[in-house]
């Protein structure tokens, strides 16, 4: 049989030592001894050191990893993969106000793509492009919501919207990840990208600028006045914010790096040419018998073709006729 001895418990072990303070209804000190003094000297620095000892949340060898990565020139998938989580992650909020869910998703496939091809210059230009063209559509949204010739959704656009306002410049990226045509095409394949973006802002800008302001809007090929919104019309207000829109995008590009000044009058000279000749497609044939498959998606990838077409063939017309 057990023996067991009675000894008494010391006071210092007294589970009401261990316990809140009841009696005390500001007391806080849940399951800590009483008699542990705080104050102590060498209660503190025993507590000081323990919180020294304890390892770091981050790892300073994963954090110069991540930075590298992010640095990795020339850009890999992964360190575009990376990139583009982490900026996305931080951009989420500007991303919502002016992407569907799907376009978001759309988005980020273009960002990986762009990084890959062109690095953060490329990426930069496209973020330019997103944020001037989001503030453009969110500019009297009211009144154009009441006018009923605002975008759908409050200005959030979806995945066709994406991939047509970004499909010759998704072709220039391939074209340049592959080296087609070598390294003297490579530059062209970067000017043909910067020319399709500074087209679709321009479109993007007078359009909204132009059913924000427009105080008079003429139908492009015939001059008739029409109401604000009708496919194919201009206005000079919208005109002239398009034209900034196009300049400040271009110059964007030519302070990074991607092109020259030559070549960003250069694209500022074909995003006009091809808005033209995207108002005279929606004024001819837009929304008419037999072309009722030639939506705004569809208009924006010719349009920006054009504009990335238009620069490319002048960039070698002028540089053939300065080194003849």
């Amino acid at each position: 049989m057990a023996t067991f001895l009675l000894t008494p418990i010391p006071s210092s072990l007294k589970p009401s030592n261990f316990l809140p303070n009841y009696s005390n209804p500001k007391s806080k000190s849940l399951f800590s001894p009483s008699n542990l003094n705080l104050k102590s000297p060498k209660i503190k620095k025993r507590m000081l050191t323990q919180i020294q000892a304890a390892p770091t949340d981050l790892d300073p060898g994963l954090v110069q990893e991540a930075i590298q990565l992010f640095q990795s020139s020339p850009p890999t998938w992964l360190s575009a993969i990376f990139s583009n989580v982490l900026i996305f992650i931080l951009g989420s909020p500007i991303l919502v106000s002016g992407l569907s869910l799907s376009g978001i998703a759309a988005a980020f496939l273009l960002g990986i793509l762009t990084w890959r091809a062109f690095g953060p210059s490329g990426f930069l230009l496209v973020a330019t492009y997103f944020v001037i063209g989001t503030a453009a559509t969110k500019v009297k949204m009211s009144q154009k919501e009441a006018q009923g010739v605002a975008e759908k959704k409050k200005g959030r656009r979806g995945p066709g919207s994406v991939i047509g306002s970004s499909a010759a410049g998704c072709v220039c990226a391939f074209l340049s990840m592959y080296g087609v045509g070598g390294a003297a095409f490579a530059r062209l394949w970067e000017l043909g990208f910067v020319a399709s973006f500074c087209t679709k802002l321009s479109d993007t800008v007078s359009s909204e600028i132009g059913k924000a302001y427009g105080k008079t809007t003429y139908l492009v090929t015939t001059f008739k006045i029409v109401p604000r919104g009708t496919e194919g019309a201009v206005s000079i207000e919208g005109t002239f914010a398009g034209l900034l829109a196009s300049v400040v995008l271009a110059y964007v590009a030519c302070l990074m790096g991607e092109i020259s000044l030559l070549e960003a009058v250069i694209c500022v000279i074909a995003s006009q040419i091809a808005n033209l000749g995207e108002s005279i497609i929606g004024a001819a044939l837009q929304e008419k018998e037999g072309f009722r498959w030639l939506n705004n998606d569809a208009v924006n990838v010719i349009n920006i073709s054009m504009g990335s077409i238009l620069a490319v063939v002048m960039q070698q017309l002028v540089l053939q006729n300065w080194t003849s």
